[in-house]
């Protein structure tokens, strides 16, 4: 079976500066992922990648059997239309730090606007999906409630039910529990807990050390836009092979991690 996501050499930047250096990155069906890393090492910008936000400058990059941003046509390649890049992300699910939600809608409406108005399901049978989603993530006695009325958390939960409501063959996360105070973050990684038991395909961006550890089924370092190293979580953690991990592991371990 083909990786869902397959990387070799990535490059990408802003002008420049070079954010990603050459990554090699391998993700299978089934696999939940684990990125750690320090700020600015280019583990947020590969993520927006894999799902289109932002361009690839070099080298390749297949995501649910496609090369990320064109296509292959009469022998030449062609640039992807916006249509196509929204076409491509409908099986894309992705959690952000900030959870984006629209403040004047509901926690139901919010879940359910996605298959209304990207895949024409009728409202009816999206409101069902939403309020299936809210009780799987714990929160369908708030679903009429906005944002506002909802903690980090619960926000947060409500951004995953969201994704999820487009029935995503990959999801990726972008340090999900980094915006929330520390009493609100296991509620979230016990979302994530459910859905990688689930055998959900997820590529996690995260500092939650003992969540990589426990859930993922590979930890990938990143440093200064390239994969520093890889492995099985216990084993990279336990014995990391490059000084450059060392140290950041070193920097970031907390109690019990």
């Amino acid at each position: 079976m083909s990786p869902v996501v397959h990387a070799t050499g990535v490059r990408m930047g802003f002008g420049d500066v070079q954010v990603l250096n050459g990554v090699d990155f391998e993700v299978a069906a089934g696999e939940v992922s684990c990125v750690i890393g320090p700020s600015g090492s280019g583990k947020s910008t590969f993520l927006r990648c894999v799902n289109g936000l932002e361009p690839v400058l070099g080298g390749s990059l297949r995501v649910l059997g496609e090369e990320v941003g064109h296509s292959l046509r009469d022998g030449r390649y062609h640039p992807w239309s916006p249509k196509e890049y929204a076409a491509f992300r409908k099986n894309i699910g992705m959690v952000f730090q900030r959870f984006n939600l629209f403040a004047h809608h509901s926690a139901m409406d919010n879940v359910a606007c996605g298959p209304v108005h990207v895949l024409g399901t009728r409202a009816e049978k999206a409101n069902a999906l939403a309020m299936e989603l809210l009780d799987r993530v714990g929160l369908a006695d708030h679903a009429h409630k906005r944002p506002h009325q909802l903690s980090g958390g619960q926000q947060q939960r409500v951004a995953i039910a969201r994704a999820l409501a487009m029935n995503p063959a990959l999801m990726l996360f972008d340090e999900p529990t980094s915006a929330l105070d520390p009493e609100l973050v296991d509620e979230v990684l016990e979302v994530m807990r459910g859905l990688a038991a689930d055998g959900m395909t997820m590529v996690v961006v995260t500092h939650e050390i003992a969540f990589a550890r426990e859930v993922g089924d590979r930890l990938t370092f990143f440093a200064d836009g390239v994969v520093v190293e890889q492995g099985r979580p216990a084993e990279l953690l336990a014995n990391p092979a490059h000084e450059r991990t060392k140290a950041f592991l070193s920097s970031v371990r907390g109690p019990g991690a």
